[in-house]
């Protein structure tokens, strides 16, 4: 998510993104391998992925959400939708506590709205997972 607040406000290519912020980071291989798929996918499908935040986030436009909550909407929504092996529950969870921690009590209950209803508006398949 920081990583792409960066990016968005910056407007550095994500390269440039991924390059300075990993600097003077001392992270396990695999959570740096993992952030980074993470930020390029979002960073993929970000069309995709905002359509989605759009049709979901009622009364809100996306340009008016203060940008944390939408890099962290953005990041959940990628996850679930291409990480179908991580439960939608822990994804969801992981979303709260990095609003809770970035963001305000306020941003917790929005992005949890947002994200249960594109989650149960997947149908049973990713509901059950």
């Amino acid at each position: 998510m920081q990583m792409l607040y960066q990016w968005e406000l910056s407007g550095s290519t994500p390269e440039q993104v991924r390059t300075s912020f990993l600097a003077d980071k001392k992270l396990d291989t695999d959570v740096e391998h993992f952030a980074c798929e993470l930020f390029n996918g979002v960073v993929k499908e970000i069309a995709r992925l905002d359509l989605l935040v759009r049709e979901h986030a009622e009364n809100w436009r996306l340009e008016r959400m203060a940008a944390v909550d939408r890099n962290i909407l953005r990041v959940a929504l990628y996850e679930l939708l291409c990480h179908p092996e991580t439960p939608p529950p822990a994804v969801i969870n992981e979303a709260l506590e990095i609003a809770r921690r970035f963001s305000g009590e306020d941003s917790v209950e929005f992005v949890n709205g947002v994200l249960d209803g594109i989650r149960k508006s997947f149908g049973s398949t990713k509901s059950n997972s």
